[in-house]
């Protein structure tokens, strides 16, 4: 199955967006699940009462998840509950905490990676691209939480923690702790593979003009730290050409520059501008929004071998539209930590760089080029 993410700076119609290629899909005979991760359901409006054959749509609800996750953790703290004499509390009169929302989404997508149902393509309608990033994130960063404050190698002393508590006289972590956080890994590693899968790609969709330009850089630079793939950008709502008049010829120049610049770095693909919120099956295809691509490829941040020419290994991380003055990095241990404008990743080493040490970097042409020089002490010798 092929996942295409929708996303872009702010506003933009990315819901409407989603909608159109979730459709155009259908109508090429691919079938297609559309998520709609929106708790307001932003789906409805667009959608209206409109079928296709070969789609189907199905919404995030945290609500309804956290009163079930709430009234399964109970189920299975009957008893510790019972011996407190705590009363349970009763789904129906709370409200999701923080967080639930994200974890609805994340849910959502571990479920369609995992679906038996037959579908080719999965278009996920996401919030704008702060959000989105920081949500398709969560995967990676909670997984190496877990494995920080729960390694896995720890686990196998299991049968020497009542010893080990008594020695160390503090008490061990209890076999549920290790259970839950296996199977949160567990859950967590679906979602971090449907995002790094080769069948994984980023559709941005704005309005061409000044506001967005900036806006489409960033969004850019967020897509291609966390590492995924940049399949095009949907210029949204493009006002026609032949209206370049009065006072229309300002906002038409506008955005003529604007797809012109973005031309220059991305696929793009104009929607025009209808004269009224989309809404039906019928004003989405007049849209034209291509379907989802066919050939996709992962992102690859090669390791070019350097140690004949110049002593070092160059770790490549295609970082488009990073500027010298708001790029970091830090070395902690196997770990880079690297921030670019507002977004920041914690990325492990590979396997190579771990027995070096950082030489220096450069930011060159969009892409991030990290020098290691071998460690003496650390670097298998050779005869």
């Amino acid at each position: 199955m092929r996942t295409l993410l929708i996303t872009g700076p702010g506003g933009g119609g990315r819901t409407t967006v989603a909608a159109a290629t979730a459709f155009a899909a259908a109508r090429e005979g691919t079938r297609t699940l559309l998520l709609g991760t929106d708790p307001g359901d932003t789906l409805g409006p667009v959608l209206g009462d409109a079928v296709v054959p070969g789609t189907t749509v199905r919404r995030v609800d945290p609500d309804a998840e956290f009163r079930a996750d709430l009234a399964a953790l109970q189920e299975r703290a009957g008893g510790a509950l019972d011996l407190l004499g705590a009363s349970r509390l009763v789904p129906e009169e709370t409200g999701p905490l923080p967080g639930a929302e994200e974890l609805a989404v994340l849910r959502a997508l571990r479920d369609a990676a995992a679906s038996e149902d037959a579908y080719d393509l999965l278009v996920v309608d996401l919030p704008a691209v702060p959000r989105a990033l920081a949500l398709l994130a969560l995967p990676e960063e909670l997984r190496r939480v877990l494995r920080r404050l729960l390694p896995p190698e720890r686990q196998a002393a299991r049968a020497l923690r009542p010893v080990l508590g008594r020695l160390a006289g503090v008490p061990m972590p209890s076999e549920w702790i290790y259970e839950t956080a296996a199977r949160l890994d567990l859950q967590l590693a679906a979602v971090e593979a449907l995002l790094a899968d080769r069948g994984t790609a980023v559709r941005l969709v704005a309005e061409p003009g000044p506001a967005g330009a900036d806006a489409l850089r960033t969004a850019a630079l967020g897509v291609a730290l966390r590492g995924l793939r940049l399949d095009a950008v949907v210029a949204n709502r493009v006002l026609p050409e032949s209206e370049a008049a009065g006072w229309l010829a300002g906002p038409v120049a506008q955005q003529r520059k604007a797809l012109d610049e973005w031309r220059e770095e991305h696929t793009v693909h104009p929607v025009a501008h209808l004269g009224r919120d989309p809404r039906g099956a019928d004003d989405l295809a007049a849209l034209a929004v291509p379907a989802a691509p066919t050939v996709t490829g992962p992102v690859r941040w090669p390791v070019a071998d350097r140690i004949a020419e110049d002593g070092v290994l160059v770790w490549r991380l295609p970082l488009p539209g990073a500027r010298r003055d708001t790029l970091d990095l830090v070395r902690r241990g196997d770990e880079l930590t690297v921030t670019a404008g507002p977004f920041r990743r914690v990325v492990p080493l590979p396997s190579a760089l771990r027995r070096c040490t950082v030489d220096g970097a450069a930011l060159r042409e969009g892409e991030l080029r990290v020098r290691f020089r071998p460690d003496p002490e650390l670097w298998p010798r050779t005869r």
